[in-house]
């Protein structure tokens, strides 16, 4: 008998396991140690007066396996868009179709919240996710490079300006 996937929205109760798949995804991608996220801050960023991310859960029997988390932003040329942080599948349950049931669920989401744009980044050595993408026929934009500012970063610029 198949198992049964559900996709849903998440909810409060699963951010223990979404935090285990953020960290399952950091170690997959060497940078275990980047990782400085807690429940508890999940539990103020996502459900708080100040709401700022919305995740999607894949679930198998009652277990998440996989998730999409998302913000809304705003483009001062497009209008609202989705920006999709990262589809995370725990790796026993990849290449079973779960990414696509994910990122279909959130193009759904985009079309019912008249999101301009989704979009997102993918690692340039990630050529697994790079070939799901394209089977979307996704526009892969190299014009862009991508700038940071860590958090120390943030505080040694703040601090210069007082």
């Amino acid at each position: 008998m198949a198992e049964k996937i559900i996709i849903r929205e998440g909810v409060k109760e699963d951010l223990p396991a979404v935090l285990e798949l953020i960290n399952e995804l950091a170690v997959y991608e060497k940078a275990a140690e980047e990782v400085i996220n807690t429940v508890e801050q999940m539990e103020i960023d996502g459900f708080g007066p100040n709401k700022i991310f919305y995740f999607l859960v894949a679930e198998i029997e009652n277990e998440i396996v996989g998730i999409a988390l998302y913000y809304f932003k705003y483009s001062t040329w497009k209008g609202k868009c989705i920006y999709l942080d990262d589809i995370i599948v725990t790796e026993s349950q990849r290449r079973k179709g779960l990414g696509s049931l994910l990122l279909d669920e959130l193009i759904v989401v985009a079309e019912k919240t008249n999101a301009m744009k989704l979009e997102w980044q993918v690692l340039d050595w990630n050529v697994s996710a790079i070939d799901f993408y394209k089977k979307y026929d996704v526009l892969l934009d190299s014009g862009w490079i991508n700038c940071m500012l860590k958090r120390d970063m943030i505080t040694k610029l703040a601090n210069r300006q007082k």
